[in-house]
């Protein structure tokens, strides 16, 4: 791929904060040129932004095929009738986004695909020779939220990985049920994110084993303990009332506390949703089973959110660097044919070694270069400027240390490339 130039690229950044921002990921990502407010809750992701999900994606989707989960894609709008067979149109309440046709049919559209992805397999499921197997989308989710805030953390629509998994007996289940848990896990650490599983409660998708997974960030909607052990849960989930609160039931010391934000939950279902839309196979000896679901959900839009939440300072972004939109910036200082010629050569170089770079070749101040460079959150910044290049030096930085150091021109190409 070639290098981006920025004099062409679509990134609006803003000098002041929305009003209507009221957490650091929120304000950031308008600032910074990755979203714009379409309306109450939703909101378009421009290039900068769009940039992050696929990577976000790219991340969970090798993770995802890595266990053998299989992706598709599932409608949006999902039938009343298929609702109502499961028992969920009425309990799911006032969340659930309802329109009718013309028909006067009634629709939904979909914050969950539990019904529908069952519905699809109940035909073509017979033998338990066709079992296990796990499938998985990435999709538009939409909740009808009474009142949106918090930018991505908590819309109208969203982006969400959902894979649903089904085996003939309870130990298959927990089987699958553990590796997701622990594909999760491995997600969390590639995004760079500081994270706790969190025991948790099943909620409208039903279940009696579920395991929650939360970024620790003081924004964060929940209130979890954890412990050293490992032992984590959310505070309303816990039993004990008074001091007992506070203390690790695994190992008996002092619970921690914090703020956190969920990005993704794993349930074993069981029959709950099998059952109702009547679907079944055959074991070995033929009788009939319906057989045991789980189901995996991941925020896409809801971590790179969270991201943020993690990582920032008052100057913008400190992308990890897994998930930044691009690697590099080079900024050019000054109108010299030299500065121009370099700042070419170098991005051929960086991307023929496999980097990704934009130019910042705009006729702005270099003031206002360098503060759009921390704002969008470039994890490195090479500065190629006139009086540098007259010493056959540039300057690098990066963004998540602050650190600044002059490199050779020479030797600038082969210290990125041993630093990404």
């Amino acid at each position: 791929m070639s290098a981006i130039r920025l004099s062409e690229y679509y990134m609006p950044t803003l000098k002041e904060t929305p009003g209507d921002a009221e957490i650091i990921s929120h304000q950031l990502l308008l600032r910074a040129g990755y979203m714009r407010k379409t309306a109450s809750g939703i909101y378009s992701l421009l290039p900068l932004g769009w940039r992050v999900v696929q990577k976000i994606e790219q991340i969970v989707r090798e993770e995802m095929d890595a266990l053998g989960a299989q992706e598709m894609r599932l409608p949006i709008i999902q039938p009343e009738e298929m609702w109502r067979e499961s028992g969920r149109w009425d309990a799911y309440g006032p969340e659930l986004m309802r329109l009718k046709d013309r028909h006067e049919r009634g629709w939904c559209l979909g914050p969950t695909h539990e019904e529908i992805i069952s519905a699809l397999i109940a035909t073509d499921i017979k033998s338990y020779k066709q079992l296990p197997f796990a499938l998985y989308q990435m999709n538009t989710k939409f909740r009808d939220e009474i009142r949106p805030r918090f930018g991505l953390l908590r819309g109208r629509e969203f982006l969400m990985k959902d894979c649903y998994s089904f085996h003939a007996d309870e130990a298959d289940l927990e089987r699958y049920y553990e590796l997701q848990a622990e594909a999760y896990g491995r997600i969390s650490d590639r995004m760079g994110l500081n994270w706790r599983r969190v025991e948790a409660d099943s909620g409208q998708i039903g279940g009696k084993v579920t395991a929650e997974f939360h970024a620790i960030a003081d924004s964060g909607e929940s209130d979890i303990v954890y412990c050293d052990c490992g032992y984590a849960a959310d505070i309303d989930t816990l039993p004990e009332e008074g001091e007992a609160r506070n203390i690790c039931p695994r190992c008996d010391t002092t619970l921690q506390r914090a703020r956190g934000i969920e990005i993704g939950q794993v349930f074993q279902v069981g029959t709950q949703y099998s059952e109702t839309m009547g679907v079944s196979f055959a074991d070995v000896d033929g009788v009939e089973h319906p057989p045991l679901m789980g189901c995996y959900g991941w925020g896409i839009t809801r971590s790179l959110a969270a991201a943020i939440e993690q990582n920032n300072d008052e100057f913008g972004i400190k992308w990890p660097l897994a998930i930044a939109p691009y690697q590099v910036c080079l900024i050019g200082i000054g109108k010299d044919e030299k500065v121009a010629e370099t700042l070419d050569d170098l991005a051929l170089q960086l991307d023929k070694a496999g980097l990704e770079v934009v130019i910042d070749d705009r006729s702005e101040r270099p003031g206002t270069k360098f503060a759009d460079a921390d704002l969008v959150g470039w994890p490195y910044q090479v500065v190629v400027g006139s009086r540098g290049l007259e010493k056959g030096i540039v300057e690098l930085k990066e963004r998540m240390t602050g650190e600044k150091t002059e490199i050779p021109l020479a030797e600038i190409v082969n210290c990125l490339k041993t630093k990404l």
